[in-house]
């Protein structure tokens, strides 16, 4: 009796297991079709945040454990290889209506996406979203083609072919960089408006016209697009090459070498200030001295030429002096400097030492030697200038010598270049002064003699030269002699 009651409790508690199981199994939830809370996603990395609602019903139906996931289909709305691009905390959603937020992956790109909602515990999921355009734009800023040149041109017959640069110069963000990128490319049809030519990182060109091309955002509106250029044909004559400058036509050196920049072609020869610049044959060229810089370029059947000139960020300046000065010793000789460079600096050098203190626009010399002036322009471009002069001692035309001397070197070295002689023979004193070659010719006749013989360069061979001299007095003293000239 005991053991049939046993059996039948442990019947019913079987029962009641499989009872309870049999309802588990049979709960489900129904999912609406999502609310998209936009009408196309147009994202970037400074914003990529998207909510989408929808309603679920039973609510009691969700287990402790159920998550929400929000899938993305792919460009034409397919889900066979669907993105969960969101995906809640266990048991976080559990009252209906509701609505998740969710981001793009950055390789995002078409006008036919959809969503769907669907959970796990249990396993449901809703109907797929209206289609809607979905682009993540990773690059989003202005970027160049052609390197800049505004201009292209292709002989009758031919084509240009236009280039999406990579990576470009300065601080250019190439949309080349992202892979993931398709473009288009347009020609203008008046200011305002365009017309589709096609796809791709380039674009041969066989018609006139002004070009231009768009990364592939769909129809979101986006930053990233290029420059124009103007493409010409070329029936005969040169056409024009046009030629820019990366750091610009007014440059400073201190930034580095500048590319300049022309229209493609089959060859190309550059020049500066009109010569051939060696082995400069391609379609750039780096410079840092300003001058005229031209390029030829051969276009297969046509040419096209172009220039440029460059001028560097300096400034101008002088001193009041000449090269070379002459002060007697204890002088001094005031120099002044002039320049219109911004905050300049005042460096001044003696034989190539440092004057220490010397740091002003002013200088008072009062000693021999060779200067330097270094002018330095301390904002913007900083670049200097170095101005050169030299002072010598003042030589004495008519020094006090006891003896006529037999013997000078006229090599300019400020040493015995002249003959001298006492000064009771020199101008002022009615003395005839003669001297000739060992010839008998005549080469200096005067009674005002200053102690300049020679003054212009004798032209003297290997061997030294012998003259004569006859010094005739007032009183008709005459002293007679000979000159030797050395080398």
């Amino acid at each position: 009796m005991r053991n049939i009651t046993i059996l039948k409790r442990t019947s019913f508690l079987v029962g009641l297991f499989v009872l309870f199981l049999s309802g588990q199994l049979c709960a489900q939830v129904v999912i609406g079709t999502p609310n998209l809370e936009f009408s196309k996603a147009c994202a970037s990395p400074s914003f990529n945040t998207y909510s989408v609602a929808f309603a679920f019903t039973p609510e009691s139906a969700l287990s402790p454990t159920n998550q929400f996931k929000v899938e993305l289909s792919d460009a034409t709305g397919n889900f066979s290889s669907a993105t969960v691009v969101f995906t809640s905390q266990p048991g976080a959603v559990t009252t209906s209506p509701a609505k998740l937020n969710f981001a793009l992956p950055n390789t995002t790109a078409g006008e036919g996406y959809r969503l769907r909602i669907k959970t796990t515990a249990p396993v449901a999921s809703s109907s797929s979203s209206v289609p809607f355009a979905a682009y993540y734009k990773i690059q989003d800023s202005p970027f160049s083609i052609n390197n800049l040149v505004s201009t292209g041109a292709y002989c009758t017959g031919g084509s240009y072919l236009l280039t999406i640069d990579n990576p470009g110069s300065g601080t250019n963000d190439s949309p080349l960089n992202y892979p993931s990128l398709t473009f288009k490319w347009y020609k203008e049809t008046s200011a305002t408006t365009s017309v589709y030519v096609g796809d791709g990182a380039t674009l041969s060109v066989n018609q006139q016209g002004t070009y231009f091309v768009k990364t592939n955002y769909g129809t979101c509106t986006s930053n990233s697009f290029s420059n124009r250029v103007t493409i010409s044909e070329v029936s005969s004559g040169a056409a024009t090459a046009t030629i820019i400058s990366s750091l610009g036509n007014l440059f400073c050196p201190s930034d580095g070498m500048t590319t300049l920049n022309t229209i493609g072609g089959l060859s190309h020869q550059w020049f500066k200030d009109g010569n051939a610049i060696a082995n400069a044959t391609d379609k750039m060229y780096q410079t840092d001295v300003a001058g005229t810089y031209s390029v030829q370029v051969n276009l297969g059947s046509c040419t096209a030429s172009g220039s440029i000139d460059l001028e560097t960020e300096g400034f101008e300046g002088a001193i009041n002096v000449p090269e070379t000065n002459t002060i007697e010793l204890g002088e001094t000789l005031e120099i002044e400097a002039t320049t219109n460079a911004t905050n300049p600096d005042f460096k001044w050098y003696l034989d190539s030492v440092l004057i220490g203190g010397a740091d002003s626009a002013n200088y008072e010399a009062t000693s021999f030697g060779d200067y330097k002036l270094v002018i330095s322009q301390t904002s913007g471009c900083p670049v200097s200038k170095e101005y050169l002069f030299a002072i010598n001692e003042m030589m004495d035309p008519f020094p006090d010598v006891d003896n006529i001397p037999n013997l000078i070197s006229p090599n300019g070295d400020g040493i015995n270049d002249t003959w001298v002689i006492p000064t009771k023979y020199v101008g002022g004193t009615n003395t005839q002064v003669v001297i000739m070659t060992n010839q008998g010719k005549v080469v200096l006749q005067t009674t005002e003699y200053l102690n300049n013989w020679p003054e212009n360069q004798l032209e003297l061979s290997s061997i030294n030269q012998v003259f004569y001299y006859i010094i005739t007095t007032q009183d008709q003293q005459t002293k007679k002699g000979s000159i030797t000239v050395v080398k």
